[in-house]
């Protein structure tokens, strides 16, 4: 089922772009590198609470000192970029299923302790209505698999399942 609204209405209502369903166009994922800035922020603090610590601040100084700089190395270590976008990440899937592949999406999520960049595909088969859908998931990074395609088949709602 699609959502249209006319654009009349939508103009006439002051419908955001971002909440317009007849809007179109390239969608930009934010980069996970811009954790970077946080943690030279948080570097900052840290070189901060430990001048004041040397000054004569109190003792806790120290603890927030280390607090943020475990927090820095951490950001920066999770900084990664994403070389895979979304569209090669859906091109990616279509080649790896066995199937002729109908509609698609792809989510961006983060894996383990230092926040690796996973693209999960969900992609139906061509057919109307689809049989079955399948899995991928593509490192952001590599654009290798990360895991076996997960397949599953889809029952028709004349059948129980």
């Amino acid at each position: 089922m699609d959502i249209e609204i006319p654009q009349e209405l939508a103009d006439a209502e002051g419908v955001p772009e971002d909440l317009n369903a007849n809007v179109t166009g390239p969608y930009l994922f934010a980069s996970p590198v811009r954790r970077r800035i946080a943690a030279r922020i948080y570097a900052l603090g840290a070189l901060a609470a430990a001048g004041g610590a040397l000054t004569g601040m109190p003792g806790g100084m120290w603890v927030l000192a280390v607090g943020l700089g475990v927090l820095a190395l951490h950001h920066a270590r999770s900084a990664h970029p994403l070389v895979v976008s979304d569209t090669d990440a859906l091109a990616i899937a279509a080649r790896n299923v066995e199937a002729a592949v109908g509609h698609a999406s792809a989510a961006l999520r983060f894996e383990g302790p230092f926040a690796k960049p996973v693209w999960n595909v969900l992609v139906y088969d061509a057919a109307a209505p689809p049989t079955q859908r399948a899995l991928v998931q593509i490192d952001a990074q590599t654009g290798e698999l990360v895991r076996d395609i997960y397949v599953e088949p889809l029952y028709e709602p004349s059948m129980p399942g």
